[in-house]
């Protein structure tokens, strides 16, 4: 319903209702019954107006945490780590009722791994409209903070960026990509948000989400793969724990990130730095078949051997790990189909 017609329904119930102290008893009773029949009409026109408008209600924002477990299982390939770590981390903070604080995710890896894409299907779980949503925000350093003089511009329309949005809705996402590229500093503008205060200026944050995503990180990750895969160790046997720390510190300490020296790792305000493991040969024809099955055309075990045989590996002699993991899967597609 437009918000015009809204407006002149109210003001006709107003004037109703204000005039029916100065009406006789049967006048008043046939005020009252239109006013009663027009809010009903004006509840039934606002419902009508929330199923067809995206808004901050259950029917656009409810978490699906069957669909998150089935796409992390059917559609990202090699990640048992991240995959276990979110679905956890989301189902947690999505049925708490009450949560302390913001969930905050740090995604780390190399490209092509999956980063991107999990942030994606995170928000097909929690909104109707998935990354279409007009409440989920993506911010790419090199797009929308490229300049190192006008920091302290960025930081002030960072901040106020977050708190208008969080202040339309409090189940509001915020993806930031190339955090490796991100200017020192910057993000701390926005740390009084992730932290644990139950409101700020009036404003509760503690339902929002922060996804931070960044290659940094991504060389000690694969150090660890390549240390298992020499001692004839199956990738499933890494951990969390094998990555956590050491990842947590190389990202604070790298004078290159978005991440050095932040406030945001030094208070403990990121819940999980959740590593990305490079991929190898058999993940890759994964990806080509999934991709095939998402076009709707028949897969063909034949063109994906042909499309993961095509990428670049490392190390060059064992060619064990996709130098871009999955990055450049739909061009080679539309070569092979």
């Amino acid at each position: 319903m437009q918000p015009r017609r809204q407006h002149v329904l109210l003001l006709w119930l107003l004037f109703y209702s204000s005039m029916a102290e100065a009406l006789e008893p049967i006048s008043t009773t046939i005020a009252v019954g239109m006013a009663a029949a027009l809010t009903g009409i004006l509840a039934r026109y606002q419902n009508i107006f929330y199923y067809f408008h995206e808004c901050c209600r259950p029917e656009w924002i409810s978490f699906n945490i069957t669909r998150l477990k089935t796409d992390l299982d059917n559609k990202l390939f090699g990640q048992h780590i991240a995959s276990r770590i979110i679905l956890k981390a989301v189902n947690g903070f999505m049925s708490n009722p009450n949560p302390k604080k913001p969930l905050v995710l740090s995604l780390h890896g190399w490209t092509g791994t999956g980063k991107n894409f999990v942030s994606q299907l995170i928000a097909e779980s929690v909104y109707a409209e998935g990354m279409h949503s007009r409440f989920v925000h993506v911010f790419t350093s090199t797009l929308h903070f490229p300049h190192a003089e006008h920091m302290a511009t960025y930081k002030s329309q960072l901040q106020q960026w977050v708190r208008g949005n969080v202040t339309n809705c409090e189940r509001s996402m915020f993806i930031f990509d190339e955090m490796d590229k991100m200017h020192p500093g910057l993000i701390d503008s926005i740390k009084p948000y992730l932290d644990y205060y139950d409101k700020l200026d009036g404003v509760s944050y503690r339902k929002s989400i922060f996804i931070f995503l960044s290659n940094a990180g991504g060389d000690g990750i694969i150090q660890t793969a390549l240390e298992f895969w020499k001692a004839g160790k199956n990738r499933e046997e890494i951990e969390l724990k094998d990555l956590e720390t050491t990842l947590s510190l190389s990202v604070f300490n790298n004078n290159k990130s978005g991440f050095f020296h932040t406030s945001l790792i030094d208070k403990n305000l990121v819940d999980f730095f959740v590593p990305f493991l490079p991929l190898e040969y058999q993940h890759v024809v994964q990806c080509a078949m999934a991709e095939m099955k998402a076009r709707s055309l028949e897969p063909n075990p034949d063109v994906a051997d042909q499309v993961a045989r095509d990428l670049v590996y490392f190390p060059k002699s064992e060619r064990v790990f996709s130098v871009k993991g999955c990055k450049t899967i739909e061009s080679k597609l539309d070569f092979y189909t």
